[in-house]
């Protein structure tokens, strides 16, 4: 009786085991996600005013990242972005060098920007509020910003997707970059819109 108890919750035991070997796996990667930077339905774009009487508006050309997001936990998900800060693109080029010039990013010596989240807290199935550390022009502050999800689903390719928007505001100051732009001009509004393919 003992050895066939044994034998019993041994052959268990293996079963459990294979059947999480099995399922793990897939578990871990339909919550990762890869930016689609390669097929442009992602953007990093910003915007400042201009005096005080208009919009300048911008975007990074060039960034990379990841982001993992399971809707049955939600809470779980994580979010990693680095922006290449040469790629900045005011849409002048004087002026583009003047904002990767030291009066503003300094791009010789700090060629990327980066946001690692901390927490990201979902309200409902659409909305939530994301925490993380955003590093700038080499000064790391920890940031918290709402994000929207839009959408998730099978793509026309056979692909799984998933797609968010977030805005956050910063004092320019807050990250050494104090060159004197008037005193409507030291926040500046940054938008993260991403599409990720499911890896």
């Amino acid at each position: 009786m003992k050895k066939t108890l044994i034998t019993t919750t041994l052959a268990t035991t293996l079963l459990a085991s294979s059947l999480f070997a099995a399922i793990a796996p897939n578990t871990a990667l339909a919550a990762d996600y890869k930016v689609d930077v390669k097929g442009a339905h992602a953007s990093v774009q910003f915007k400042i005013k201009h005096l005080g009487y208009s919009w300048l508006l911008g975007r990074f050309n060039t960034f990379d990242g990841n982001f993992s997001y399971d809707d049955k936990s939600p809470n779980n998900a994580k979010i990693n972005i680095e922006i290449d800060t040469k790629s900045i693109d005011s849409n002048h080029a004087e002026r583009d060098k003047h904002l990767k010039g030291k009066d503003f990013l300094n791009v010789s010596n700090f060629p990327k920007a980066t946001f690692v989240s901390n927490s990201i807290k979902f309200s409902d199935d659409e909305n939530a509020i994301v925490t993380g550390e955003f590093t700038l022009k080499g000064v790391t502050k920890t940031i918290s910003f709402p994000v929207v999800k839009i959408g998730e689903g099978e793509d026309p390719w056979g692909g799984y997707r998933a797609g968010f928007s977030g805005t956050t505001h910063f004092k320019l100051a807050d990250y050494g970059i104090t060159y004197n732009l008037g005193p409507a001009s030291t926040q500046v509004e940054m938008s993260l819109n991403i599409e990720g393919v499911r890896i």
